[in-house]
């Protein structure tokens, strides 16, 4: 347990740039204490006291801002920063090495009691207000931008941005990238690609029309052969 706790601190301050001290994480980091009070809270939801691991994570919700059911399985070095609004659902799989920012809903889309919940893979980024949504697999290295829709599956080192998210690029990178501005956003390139196009389009009309007003002076001047003729 102690090794735990002690791997969490680290993990704060390896991912939060604001921490100053091991008493300030320990005492103002609501999201570590959510992790920590949801472990307690899964122990007892595996032992089928559900209702007082419920009561738990009730409790925890509102001390923290962060809800996590029970039953979630949360691995190691998971850093909720801030937590506000986070959501986690009864069957969602978090692995390794996961960042999590304020807002962010991993949720479920069936009444079923089945797996309905996201699975997320190890070194994934969730950015502030993310939403992930059924049974989906969010792969390794996966960075989601903030405000996403994910209601698909993702491969492993992708980013994600838009609603409802897309792919808008491919390749694996495991280290964790905080600077969400520079994400690439799939609407405004799809906009300069119309514009570019139109642009081009736009040339041509012009050398055409510009080849259809010089045809009509070439017919309608006399060639030397004419001359001769008159």
């Amino acid at each position: 347990m102690m090794r735990s706790i002690r791997e969490d601190i680290q993990t704060v301050f390896e991912k939060d740039p604001a921490a100053r001290s091991t008493l300030e994480v320990l005492l103002c980091y609501p999201g570590l204490h959510a992790l920590w009070i949801h472990r307690i809270a899964h122990r007892l939801w595996k032992r089928d006291l559900h209702l007082l691991a419920r009561l738990l994570s009730h409790v925890s919700r509102f001390l923290t801002g962060v809800e996590i059911h029970p039953g979630a399985t949360i691995g190691r070095r998971v850093f909720i920063d801030h937590g506000m609004g986070v959501v986690i659902g009864e069957t969602t799989e978090i692995g390794d090495d996961v960042l999590i920012y304020k807002g962010v809903v991993l949720g479920g889309t069936s009444p079923e009691k089945k797996k309905r919940h996201p699975t997320i893979g190890n070194h994934v980024v969730l950015g502030t207000g993310a939403t992930v949504l059924g049974p989906v697999t969010i792969g390794d290295g996966v960075r989601v931008g903030a405000g996403s829709v994910v209601i698909q599956s993702v491969e492993p080192g992708s980013t994600v941005v838009g609603i409802p998210g897309k792919v808008v690029h491919d390749g694996l990178k495991f280290a964790t990238d905080l600077n969400h501005g520079k994400l690439p956003d799939p609407v405004t390139q799809a906009l300069a690609e119309i514009r570019e196009e139109l642009q081009n389009v736009k040339k041509r009309v012009e050398e055409l029309a510009r080849t259809s007003e010089s045809a009509p002076r070439a017919a309608k001047e006399p060639t030397e052969a004419t001359k001769k003729q008159g």
